[in-house]
């Protein structure tokens, strides 16, 4: 007899679960309420109530109401407390009358966990006190009174979770910051580069993937282990490498030279373009087009021509056009030496401004 092939077989699938679980919340919070002119408010009469300023506590709108002349009884003064949302709630309130010559509460009412229905009080969580007993108390001074509530709400929270006969793969582990401390520590490293008198160690096959020129230097017929680098920087060649390896630029404000960000920036648009590295070339340009101003302009234009940035050019001459800025420009040094380095950008820069004040 043949064995069933497995496509054959009843599949059987694992049966979903989901439990769900309750747990109380409880949230607390304090509001104080103070009064000033006592003696004005009184004699508003019996139900007239000063409602204090709302506000939340547990996801729930409240007011504290004081009535100077009793709210069933003229003879005591009453303070509630006023739910103002429009879902019940379960909560226990405090309210307490503070002492004005220590500035500590004292009498105070407290409730237990009590249903607070929609946009209404409840009687019981109020305080009261005979009025004449408390315009003589210490709870009253220079006509001034201070009312403290704490709010307890308690809540349900429900939680559901699913429960699947799968197996999660871990999440990345990070490659970029990977390949950049291989990078640092130089391990397994098959090439070293001489960089203005410093040494270098990289891995050629990282190096060849990302550039052709790289790849030409270190497996063509001439390839090396030992290469030396010319007209470059040891800070510019290591921003390089680690964009090479990570696909992004070193955080650094200044480089080893001290120089600022826009000189590494400058350096690094030269190095790009000399080894093919297109991405990094355009994420230069994009730098230097958002910080353009009469300083950096004419070593960025003059940079624009010198590497083919086409874009990088355009808006730099726009920059020129469309500013007030020629004057300051002319009295730079970059501009001065821009007529020797880059006459070409000159003639631009002139022919643009001359068509942009003929409009």
């Amino acid at each position: 007899m043949q064995p069933s092939s497995s496509s054959s077989a009843p599949r059987l699938m694992p049966t979903p679960t989901t439990v769900s679980t309750c747990s109380p919340q409880t949230e607390h919070g304090k509001h104080v309420f103070e009064i000033f002119g006592y003696s004005q408010h009184r004699n508003m009469g019996l139900e007239q109530v000063i409602t204090s300023g709302t506000f939340s506590i547990g996801g729930h709108d409240w007011a504290l109401l004081f009535y100077p002349d009793g709210y069933s009884n003229r003879e005591e003064i009453c303070i509630f407390l006023k739910h103002l949302s429009h879902a019940e709630v379960r909560a226990s309130c405090e309210l307490r009358m503070v002492d004005q010559t220590t500035g500590q509460p004292s009498f105070f009412r407290k409730t237990g966990m009590t249903w607070f229905n929609p946009c209404c009080y409840i009687q019981c969580s109020g305080l009261r006190m005979n009025r004449r007993e408390f315009e003589a108390s210490v709870y009253l001074r220079n006509d001034h009174l201070t009312i403290e509530c704490i709010v307890t709400v308690r809540r349900s929270r429900v939680s559901t979770t699913q429960f699947v006969n799968k197996i999660e793969a871990p999440p990345s582990s990070g490659i970029t910051e990977q390949l950049a401390k291989l990078l640092e520590a130089e391990e397994n490293a098959d090439v070293t580069f001489s960089v203005g008198g410093e040494t270098i160690g990289a891995h050629k096959i990282l190096l060849a993937v990302r550039s052709p020129v790289f790849r030409a230097e270190l497996f063509g017929p001439m390839k090396e282990s030992k290469v030396t680098i010319e007209d470059m920087q040891p800070a510019v060649f290591r921003a390089l490498l680690h964009f090479i390896y990570t696909d992004s630029l070193p955080d650094v404000d200044q480089n080893d030279a001290g120089e600022s960000n826009s000189d590494l920036i400058w350096h690094l648009l030269v190095a790009a373009d000399r080894y093919a590295v297109d991405r990094l070339k355009s994420l230069c340009e994009s730098i230097l087009c958002k910080n353009l101003d009469v300083e950096t302009l004419p070593t960025t234009l003059a940079l624009a021509y010198q590497h083919n940035c086409d874009k990088l050019k355009d808006i730099c001459l726009e920059f020129i056009s469309s500013s007030s800025v020629m004057d300051a420009l002319m009295a730079t040094d970059g501009y001065k030496d821009l007529k020797t380095t880059c006459p070409s950008a000159l003639i631009d820069m002139f022919e643009k401004t001359l068509r942009f004040h003929k409009k």
